[in-house]
């Protein structure tokens, strides 16, 4: 033992603390007792007060345990029921109220209508029926009033006590008296700063809950909260695979039934039922501006065949109406609410509360509608309504396929057919029954008619040509019967309107008149498409149906090309019937252009009158088919009609009809009078006379007269007699109308050939006159011209000599004016040599500076006389050309003396320069600052005896032939001149000679 406590530290300290306790023991056994008691009673009461702090660590830690047993608890349920929330809020609800002491507890969710009562632990039946009644809107000063505004936790510790209980609240009250509560905790559920919901828990008592009750209570508010978003989430996920997922197979059906729209919609309808939980669901078409039910999912039978039998109109009455005018979603969340939507019966269902209409749209452009109905008041989530959307667009793409595949359907049989049609036209060109029936018989088959015809005009009614379907009976009755267009009708409106006439139902019509033709046959659709050649209508293509069933436009397109073939076939017959009957016009066109070219040939190459009538005459005869034929002209000396040319008539037939007065024959009388062809059938049916027996004894019996009318008068007649008795046919008398005109050309170009050669022998005679008398008088009139300048000139020059100082002035005038004269003179004598070709050129080798030079001297005299300055620019080296220098001097000094007469105190100027233009060439151009130009003065400046205008004339005088004269001279020496002016800025006159030499 020894060993055993020396060993053991226990041991030694338990015995030491015996030692003290001892040494302690008899160290106070001489203390008072009362003292000792005292002490003993402090001691107890430490102990029981450690005691008591040791129950309360074991309890907190109890508390602190338990709750985080419960938090882990409802992590664990969030965790495992990731998409319920019921386990999770009841799992809080159940943690909540028992570590919290509390009789019960209620779980709130809140929306735009309040607060809803998502899950209840041991609530009183009537409080919790009470709360489910209706969505709960708390009062702002009630418990639940304040948390929503302060969105905080609220505790109420009586609520029995509470100002909103006093006065009455239904919260309040209801919370009391129904539940029993007096004490309660409301902690809000937040999400992102935003009140989505409420935890309650309620005590039957007054005991209010405490800090760490509170916190527990709110630690469950956030693990709701957390639930409910990932509840939320993981919902929204399998909603997004879901709508993928329908949407995938609607894509897949629609892939695999491009065919077979119905199946399309029929799985649509259903798809968007299932995932947005409508509980009917139906798709409507737009058809002839009212739409039709499709396909439609949760509906009972009879529902189904009221909407078939009931297409809805576009109004605000039904909610498919209202979509489409709109051009919108249409989201109705209780159906009741709106006055407006009365035709939910016409939807198929009657007790609908909630309703989605979503437009099926193709181009902006609404085609049908797609609605959702639920039978409670639950709207429809935004992410339904945009799956629903995508649906409708589903829907929009079967039906545009299926549309575009049944136009390429449509279209290739009447590709097909119309090749068919074209084929038949072009084997059976000259074969029109065979092209109309197969027309007839493919439009009936393609457009689903009952019975096809063609009608074409026979006089003022239409006749069937070619048919299909109809009763004997009824051909019958309509051979008898022949239809006159009339409005009563639909051949008849076709025609008269010139358009595609339909009739949905002719016995709806009220001025349909074939009732009797109807009732054989008991046709109610009725169309009818005009056959239109340029406009005008040249038949119909009729078709029927038995039933009230209009054609549609792609029928009526269809038969309108047939319409159109039909008339092909129609017009190649037509024209190849003209084609042969041109032809055989043409061979005979083609011997009359013949016998025409003859006798043009005949007109054109001789003068000879008599050959030319002959060679007529005898045309005429042959390509009109008659016997013989005279042309008669008339003779201007005696004024009367002479035989001018005969063929196939005896000796003693001519001889009677030159014997004969053209006037004594009546017949000729009147066709001249007329200027028209005259025909006699018979000549037995004339008075008799010497030419009608001689006539009758060589067998002619029919005459045909045409009067040659020419441009102002007849001046003749063509006589075309025949053995055979008779009329002449129209196209004879319009080939003998041609040869008679031709007879009048002939008789024209030799009068005017006569005329012409006597007036050129006039005008020749003229000319030698108009010759000899200017050189007669250019002789008288310059001799004493001559003398009279001479001596004026002597008397000025020796005036003291001869005393005549004081007669200056008038004998300087009487010398200007005998020049002027004498220049006048030889001008009309130039311009006559210059008409007559007998003016001679004189060309030689010029030195144009020293021409020049003489030019300036001589008019320098003349620009002073208007005090005008003459400048002279010339080119270095202009040297020399060849030209008459005498010719080139009078053009210059023409041209320098217009400057002077026209320009006063300005400026003239002669420049001269060589240009290279592919020859050599002289430019020689005077420059003035005088009156100018008009455009239409310059028009007509060198035109002989030729002013600017008469005024001009007037003021600075002359003759107008310096101008002409001076062209006519620069183009003799192979240049021009050629003048631009301005009006008020001077006018610039050039001379263009070539360099070399001329001929």
């Amino acid at each position: 033992m020894a060993r055993k406590g020396a060993n053991s530290p226990t041991r030694g300290r338990k015995l030491r603390s015996t030692g003290t306790k001892a040494r302690a023991h008899i160290g106070r056994a001489d203390e008072p007792r009362a003292e000792l008691e005292k002490k003993l009673d402090a001691r107890t009461r430490e102990l029981a007060e450690a005691r008591t702090q040791l129950a309360e660590a074991r309890g907190h830690l109890s508390e602190a345990l338990e709750r985080q047993t419960a938090t882990s608890e409802v992590l664990q349920v969030i965790s495992s029921s990731p998409n319920q929330l019921e386990p999770v809020f009841r799992t809080i609800l159940v943690n909540a109220t028992r570590i919290c002491d509390a009789n019960f507890g209620n779980l709130y969710l809140r929306d735009e209508q309040g607060f809803r009562i998502a899950e209840a632990h041991n609530t009183p039946p009537a409080f919790v029926e009470d709360r489910k009644r209706a969505p709960y809107r708390p009062s702002p000063n009630n418990a639940f009033g304040r948390m929503e505004r302060t969105k905080s936790v609220v505790h109420v510790a009586d609520l029995a006590a509470e100002q909103a209980y006093i006065e009455g609240d239904p919260g309040a009250v209801t919370a009391v008296e129904l539940g029993g509560v007096r004490t309660n905790l409301l902690v809000p559920m937040l999400k992102g700063g935003e009140l989505i919901g409420g935890l309650a828990i309620y005590r039957q008592e007054v005991r209010p809950f405490n800090e760490k009750q509170i916190e527990l209570v709110t630690n469950f508010a956030r693990q709701a909260v957390i639930a409910i978003e990932n509840t939320r989430l993981l919902n929204e996920l399998r909603e997004s695979l879901q709508q993928q997922t329908a949407t995938a197979d609607v894509l897949k059906v629609i892939s695999r039934s491009t065919f077979d729209l119905q199946v399309v919609l029929d799985t649509l309808v259903e798809s968007a039922a299932q995932l947005c939980r409508a509980d009917w669901v139906a798709i409507r078409l737009a058809r002839d501006g009212v739409y039709h039910h499709l396909a439609s999912y949760g509906f009972p039978p009879n529902h189904v065949e009221y909407m078939r039998n009931h297409p809805l109109r576009p109004d605000r009455t039904s909610i498919v109406g209202r979509v489409v005018l709109e051009g919108r979603s249409i989201h109705i969340p209780d159906v009741q609410g709106d006055l407006e939507l009365t035709l939910t019966q016409a939807s198929g269902v009657a007790r609908t509360r909630t309703a989605l209409g979503v437009p099926m749209l193709r181009e902006g452009n609404p085609i049908g509608v797609l609605v959702l109905a639920r039978a409670m008041v639950e709207p429809f989530a935004d992410k339904q309504i945009e799956l629903v959307t995508t649906f409708a667009d589903q829907a929009v793409i079967a039906i545009e396929n299926a549309r575009l595949l049944n136009e390429l359907r449509e279209s290739l049989q009447q590709q097909t057919a119309t090749a068919d049609v074209l084929k038949v036209i072009s084997r059976s060109t000259f074969d029109l029954q065979t092209v109309l029936n197969t027309l007839v018989e493919s439009a009936a088959r393609l457009c689903e008619a009952d019975h096809a015809a063609i009608c074409r005009p026979k006089g003022d009614a239409y006749v069937y040509v070619a048919s299909r379907g109809y009763p004997r009976e009824y051909d019958e009755y309509m051979s008898a019967h022949p239809l006159v267009p009339s409005p009563r009708s639909v051949l008849g409106r076709a025609v008269l309107e010139r358009r595609v006439v339909q009739v949905a139902d002719v016995e709806a019509e009220p001025n349909y008149a074939l009732a009797e033709p109807q009732k054989l046959v008991g046709f109610r659709t009725v169309l009818g498409v005009p056959l239109m050649r340029e406009g005008t209508p040249i038949g119909v293509v009729m078709l029927s149906r038995n039933t009230v069933r209009p054609f549609t436009d792609q029928q009526v397109e269809l038969v309108t090309t047939f319409a159109d073939q039909a008339v092909i076939a129609i017009e190649n017959v037509r024209l190849f019937e003209e084609v042969e009957a041109r032809t055989r016009e043409l061979a005979q066109s083609v011997e009359e252009l013949q016998a025409l070219g003859e006798v043009s040939q005949a007109v054109n190459s001789t003068l000879d009158l008599q050959t030319v009538l002959a060679t007529i005459v005898a045309k005429a005869v042959q390509l009109s088919n008659t016997d013989s034929g005279v042309i008669y002209v008339f003779d201007e000396l005696d004024q009367t009609l002479r035989v001018r040319a005969t063929y196939g008539l005896s000796d003693e037939l001519v001889a009677a009809i030159r014997g004969q007065p053209a006037g004594a024959s009546d017949a000729l009388r009147r066709a001249i009078q007329d200027r028209q062809p005259l025909e006699i059938a018979d000549i037995r049916d004339e008075p008799p006379s010497p030419v009608r027996e001689i006539a009758m004894r060589a067998g002619f019996r029919a005459r045909l007269v045409v009067p040659l009318v020419g441009t102002e008068r007849v001046v003749g007649a063509l006589v075309i007699r025949r053995k055979q008795p008779g009329e002449f046919p129209k196209g004879t008398i319009h080939l003998l109308q041609t040869f008679a005109a031709q007879s009048v050309l002939a008789i024209q170009n030799a009068r005017l050939f006569r005329e012409i050669e006597d007036k050129s022998r006039q005008l020749a005679e003229a000319s030698e006159r108009k010759s000899q008398f200017l050189a007669s008088m250019s002789h008288e009139l310059r001799t004493p011209l001559n003398a009279i300048i001479g001596l004026t000139e002597m008397m000025v020059t020796n005036a003291a000599r001869f005393c005549t100082e004081k007669a200056l002035e008038p004998l300087r005038r009487v010398n200007a004016a005998g020049t002027h004269l004498l220049s006048l003179i030889n001008e009309v004598l130039d311009l006559s040599k210059i008409e007559a070709g007998k003016l001679e050129l004189n060309p030689e080798r010029v030195n144009l500076a020293r021409l020049i030079d003489e030019v300036v001297g001589t008019a320098g005299q003349l620009a002073e006389k208007n005090q005008n300055r003459l400048t002279v620019e010339t080119q270095e080296n202009v040297g020399s050309l060849t030209a008459d220098s005498l010719r080139l001097k009078q053009i210059l000094l023409n041209l320098l003396s217009n400057a002077c007469k026209f320009t006063k105190e300005g400026e003239i100027a002669l420049r001269v320069r060589k240009v290279a233009d592919g020859r050599g060439w002289v430019e020689l151009a005077v420059a003035d600052s005088g009156i100018g130009m008009t455009a239409e003065q310059q028009a007509k400046l060198f035109q002989d005896f030729t002013q600017a205008d008469s005024l001009t004339a007037r003021r600075y005088g002359g003759t107008g032939l310096g101008l002409a004269i001076a062209r006519k001279l620069a183009r003799m020496m192979g240049g021009d001149v050629t003048v631009t002016s301005e009006p008020g800025k001077g006018s610039v006159f050039t001379v263009r000679l070539p360099c070399g030499t001329t001929h």
